[in-house]
């Protein structure tokens, strides 16, 4: 125990220094944050929907909540309920288990809807395609707004997809 004691306090913390924030990093943020109220007039509500993944992009999702990405400074928040939700963040293939469930959850969000297919296989069917265990791509069940590619895509491509999405919406409207 004393040897391990020792051993923390001869190295001392061993971690990254903390990254500095410019003004321009904390202008683009706020920026994004003001564009978002500005389209939807209140923060944006996310429900997560996994039809079927491998929990990879999920990974990536729940990365977005850390405090290196600070997804909540924009005013996006995650919810429990379709009912809450202005946009579904659907990964994974859909599977013939959850197709039902997929269309019950578009129908319970409320209008305007805005639906962003996360990975490979939300997007393409990925290695799963159409079989007779998976729908395939995520708009073979629903309508997409936007596809967001990658196996799994970083937080930062995902993060580029909810806001071109929501940018999109409010030039539709």
């Amino acid at each position: 125990m004393w040897h391990i004691l020792k051993q923390i306090v001869h190295t001392g913390i061993v971690t990254e220094p903390v990254p500095s924030v410019d003004g321009t990093a904390q202008a683009s943020v706020q920026r994004i944050h003001q564009d978002i109220l500005d389209i939807l007039g209140q923060a944006l509500t996310i429900r997560v929907v996994d039809a079927g993944s491998c929990n990879g992009c999920e990974l990536e999702i729940n990365a977005l909540g850390n405090p290196y990405y600070n997804i909540e400074g924009l005013g996006i928040k995650f919810v429990a309920s379709p009912r809450h939700a202005d946009m579904l963040l659907v990964t994974g293939p859909v599977s013939r288990n959850m197709e039902e469930a997929l269309r019950r959850t578009y129908d319970a969000t409320p209008e305007p809807k805005l639906v962003v297919a996360v990975g490979d296989c939300g997007c393409t069917g990925g290695i799963f395609g159409e079989t007779y265990a998976s729908c395939g791509r995520v708009a073979n069940v629903i309508p997409v707004d936007v596809m967001v590619p990658g196996c799994p895509p970083p937080p930062l491509e995902i993060l580029r997809g909810i806001l071109g999405v929501v940018r999109r919406g409010s030039q539709g409207r």
